[in-house]
């Protein structure tokens, strides 16, 4: 099995213990790896606050010449982090392609942003300057649906703004991340980036440390809600981005085939395991069967399997606790609706769950009101426009919603009205390092991407001077 490493320092480490990480697919141990002690986090954190002042007062030119060397490495080893990637997470390879390659294009493209002092007055009186600082040091916490990706929300921005940063994957994930920190241990100055692997114990320690500035954190709502509770005891600044039950509103003036290919699409990247995906169909009656037929069409058909196996557009879920979660969504769905396609758990090695579609089924039964983070798409049906957006909105999470119709101007006004961080109209899942992304009600603090994410990773200081 291959060596991984600790970065602390600059240094590539073994952990104070080790963990093993299973392969989703095949529930044999791919790797073992090291798992990071409290000590050793301490260690990570204090080496960041050693080199933040160096780091903060490096010319922003310098900070984005090695973000953007990260990028061009990451590129060049596309392929062997690609497979790995499959392998720990579970994706299909063709995703996890995709995965490194966004990952690249999101370190050069908020690589490449700025922060520019704003004169705000200057005139015989007095002059105002409005200034961006780094906060210090950034804990970021990664998720294990994308632990690539989800590095390139957070890293670019917080390095280019001059913070140094500790980096905590997920337990069950934590591979790709530490082949970036190799990466990472080349390029940047001692001390600026720091890994540390745990096995859920050490979230406490980071998110209370009175040496971190922030927490960026992604993941649940849940876990959110301990997040912020702990940022607490030293007023951190965070940004969360947490949990959603995007909810799709289709009228009833859709080509229900077409309609379903988007949406279906929309449910089941990453095996249903992404935050923004579609988690509930409200579509109208007058083309709920039609549209329920259509999906029920393409979940039979899809190619479930190994990721790394040629073809595969679904793989396993990626960790045995959301698989047994998932089937408990599965026995509520046969009791609360009618399952028209998967609903089937194979007797085969591996966490696989065959995408499934359920009709018959409305608010108040547990896979309407929660999230489900799995392959399972319940489709409810609605009479008024109007109602469907009452419903879609009764939820108290908010992080992103569509709505389907060839009326672009009746989608426009509903879309406005959905109570949701991010709105499409007959797309969903379209989204870029250049397009803010936050949550509203209990998805989320904070925006990531573009100029306004950058700035979440800065102290504004105000110079007034008289004259």
């Amino acid at each position: 099995m291959a060596d991984y490493r600790l970065l602390i320092g600059g240094e590539l480490v073994d952990g104070d213990a080790t963990m093993e990480v299973i392969n989703p697919a095949t529930e044999e141990v791919l790797a073992v790896c090291p798992r990071g002690s409290e000590r050793q986090l301490n260690a990570a954190v204090a080496a960041a606050k050693s080199a933040f002042k160096g780091w903060a007062k490096t010319p922003m030119a310098g900070r984005r010449a090695l973000v953007l060397k990260l990028a061009d490495a990451i590129e060049a080893r596309t392929e062997e982090f690609a497979r790995l990637l499959t392998q720990e997470q579970g994706k299909p390879l063709a995703e996890s392609t995709a995965e490194i390659s966004y990952t690249a294009a999101f370190l050069r493209y908020l690589g490449g942003l700025d922060l520019a002092n704003r004169l705000i007055e200057d005139n015989e009186t007095r002059r105002v300057e409005m200034r961006r600082k780094p906060l210090g040091v950034v804990g970021c916490i990664i998720p294990w649906n994308f632990p690539v990706l989800i590095v390139a929300f957070k890293a670019p921005l917080a390095l280019i703004a001059g913070n140094t940063i500790v980096i905590k994957p997920a337990p069950t994930t934590p591979l790709t991340t530490l082949r970036l920190g190799e990466l990472c241990a080349e390029i940047f100055p001692p001390g600026v980036v720091n890994i540390v692997t745990d096995n859920n114990d050490l979230g406490g320690v980071l998110t209370a440390h009175p040496d971190v500035a922030k927490i960026s954190f992604t993941g649940s709502t849940e876990t959110g809600k301990k997040v912020m509770a702990s940022a607490a005891s030293t007023i951190k600044r965070i940004t969360l981005e947490l949990g959603g039950n995007d909810a799709a509103i289709v009228l009833g003036d859709v080509d229900p085939k077409a309609a379903a290919a988007g949406i279906f699409g929309g449910a089941t990247m990453n095996a249903g395991q992404v935050c923004l995906a579609i988690k509930r169909v409200y579509a109208h009656e007058s083309i709920y069967d039609a549209l329920c037929d259509e999906l029920a069409v393409l979940a039979d058909a899809a190619v479930v399997d190994d990721g790394l196996m040629q073809g595969v557009q679904i793989g396993p879920l990626q960790n045995k606790a959301q698989y047994e979660k998932v089937k408990g969504f599965l026995e509520d769905a046969r009791a609360d609706g009618k399952i028209i396609a998967g609903g089937v758990v194979e007797d085969r090695p591996g966490y696989f769950i065959r995408p499934t579609i359920v009709r018959d089924i409305t608010d108040g039964a547990r896979l309407v009101d929660e999230e489900q983070f799995g392959p399972i798409l319940p489709v409810i049906s609605f009479t008024d426009a109007e109602e469907a957006l009452d419903r879609a909105n009764a939820s108290p999470w908010g992080l992103g919603g569509s709505v389907w119709s060839k009326d672009r101007d009746r989608a426009y006004a509903l879309a406005c009205e959905m109570e949701s961080g991010t709105v499409w109209i007959n797309k969903h899942l379209d989204f870029g390092p250049n397009i803010p992304f936050g949550g509203a009600k209990q998805s989320g603090i904070g925006v990531e991407f573009a100029e306004e994410g950058l700035h979440e990773f800065t102290q504004l200081q105000v110079i007034n001077e008289a004259r």
